[in-house]
């Protein structure tokens, strides 16, 4: 073989491994713990940010009517809402033109942006009909604590950071176990993953 056909060769698998590497390194993916009422966004294989958050009040699970949050692995299937104002008032997906406080009396529609979530296993493969979100809540008192009808709610300045951090098609995982615990089984995973991309 020529050298210098031999040096492209090279040189075209060394980019398609660096490109397999990166969109690894670069890819965030979302953790959500259920005990903890807590989201982190990992970024390279590390805690990039973290949120209180606020899961169902009528528990876990995927069942139709049954407004509980489904556990597993979802991904973000859309982002709506970019450029709201936050509190802009959300119904179908769609900005009513109200725009409403925090801790607004009474009210307690989906604010500031909406995460749409598609399940990828089958027990949570109806996330995506049922309206299962990661959206803002004008209940911001109530973060902290399981309050929703199955989304997942979030202060309107944190669903904005996460809204902006991460893509459409973005992992999620939402485990119902303590996060220190997810977090240790999620550094085993990256180091697996990247060890098997290396070798490839």
């Amino acid at each position: 073989m020529k050298p210098h056909r031999c040096f492209r060769i090279l040189t075209t698998l060394a980019i398609l491994c660096l490109s397999r590497l990166a969109a690894i390194a670069t890819a965030p993916e979302i953790i959500i713990s259920v005990p903890d009422q807590q989201l982190v966004i990992m970024e390279n294989g590390v805690l990039a940010a973290h949120y209180p958050i606020s899961t169902s009040k009528f528990g876990l699970g995927d069942q139709p009517s049954s407004y509980a949050t489904p556990l597993g692995l979802l991904e973000v299937a859309a982002k709506v809402g970019d450029g709201a104002p936050m509190g802009a008032v959300f119904k179908a997906q769609h900005m009513t033109g109200e725009v409403i406080p925090p801790n607004a009396l009474g009210r307690d529609p989906i604010v500031t942006r909406i995460l749409h979530l598609r399940g990828l296993q089958a027990g949570n493969a109806r996330a995506f009909d049922r309206g299962i979100y990661i959206h803002g809540t004008p209940e911001e008192a109530k973060i902290g604590r399981p309050a929703s009808y199955g989304c997942i709610r979030m202060r309107s300045k944190d669903v904005v950071r996460v809204f902006d951090a991460v893509p459409v098609g973005t992992k999620i995982e939402i485990v119902n176990s303590p996060l220190r615990h997810a977090l240790a089984e999620y550094a085993v995973q990256h180091v697996s993953q990247s060890k098997h991309v290396a070798a490839n």
